[in-house]
């Protein structure tokens, strides 16, 4: 087989619009895409949602991608079984895996579906996750093509290579953002009532940590034009931000849970999420 892009499809809004943005990467990139439905078996727990949907007619989904040119080639996949293996398995070969950000099972109030959380937190290749609605569309207005995400003390590798890689193929600039927080030690002062003298410096400090930090990217990516964005909000806040910018913002993921910043950035999220593993 191929490279390919694995989206997973189950007949709801938001997965058809992951399959259009996986549709678009796919054809940027020059991929097979593969669609993939997974029925659950018979006989399963009928107290969760997913278990009560119909069965998508075949060739629906590819029917309803918005781009869908010749030169894209599509591959329809049916498999019983539970949602979430199913999928981690059928990704592990993949370039992308894409969901929706909640599934046809959702509900009010809840913006990350059960399948999608699991297969995010636990997927050895990149997830992208998809907000509905205009959030996936890259509208003109977004300034940035490309957000990653970044902890300039510690930053993660594979995140920071993938945002440079997906920034550089359509020749678009890379925002990286960088949150910082002035220390507290006696929990009474907030950042922004921090001395002006000591704010200024601090930031100094941080400016030229993210500066290191991107260095060898740069060097790696010359073309890559890089925004680097030093921002005194807690981490999570500060992505959130980021993706009401970007068209696609990318955070890095380690261990088996996602942190605390990029669980807040998958519940808010503005614009499509890439979560890519250490």
């Amino acid at each position: 087989m191929g490279r390919t892009i694995v989206v997973g499809a189950d007949g709801s809004a938001r997965s058809r619009a992951a399959a259009d943005w996986a549709a678009r990467e796919a054809l940027r990139r020059g991929l097979l895409l593969q669609v993939v439905h997974v029925s659950e078996p018979s006989g399963t727990d009928l107290s969760e949602p997913w278990h009560c949907l119909p069965k998508i007619p075949p060739g629906r989904t590819v029917a309803e991608l918005t781009s869908c040119p010749a030169e894209l080639t599509v591959e329809e996949v049916r498999i019983d079984g539970e949602p979430a293996p199913e999928l981690l398995a059928l990704g592990t070969s993949a370039e992308l895996l894409v969901l929706g950000l909640r599934g046809a099972g959702g509900f009010a109030g809840l913006t990350v579906g059960s399948v999608a959380r699991a297969v995010t937190e636990c997927s050895v290749r990149p997830v992208v996750l998809v907000p509905g609605g205009p959030a996936c569309t890259g509208t003109g207005w977004r300034t940035d093509k490309v957000a990653l995400g970044i902890d300039a003390r510690h930053p993660d590798d594979t995140a920071v290579d993938f945002a440079f890689d997906r920034a550089s193929r359509p020749n678009a600039r890379l925002r990286a953002v960088h949150a910082w927080r002035m220390p507290e030690p006696d929990g009474s002062l907030s950042s922004f009532a921090a001395p002006d003298r000591d704010r200024a410096a601090r930031e100094d400090d941080e400016v030229q940590l993210l500066s290191d930090a991107l260095c060898p990217w740069r060097e790696k990516y010359p073309q890559v034009r890089v925004l680097e964005d030093v921002v005194l909000f807690d981490a999570g806040e500060a992505l959130v931000r980021a993706s009401g910018r970007a068209e696609l913002l990318v955070a890095g993921r380690r261990g088996s849970r996602l942190g605390t910043a990029v669980n807040r950035l998958v519940e808010q999220a503005g614009c499509p999420v890439a979560v890519v593993p250490a």
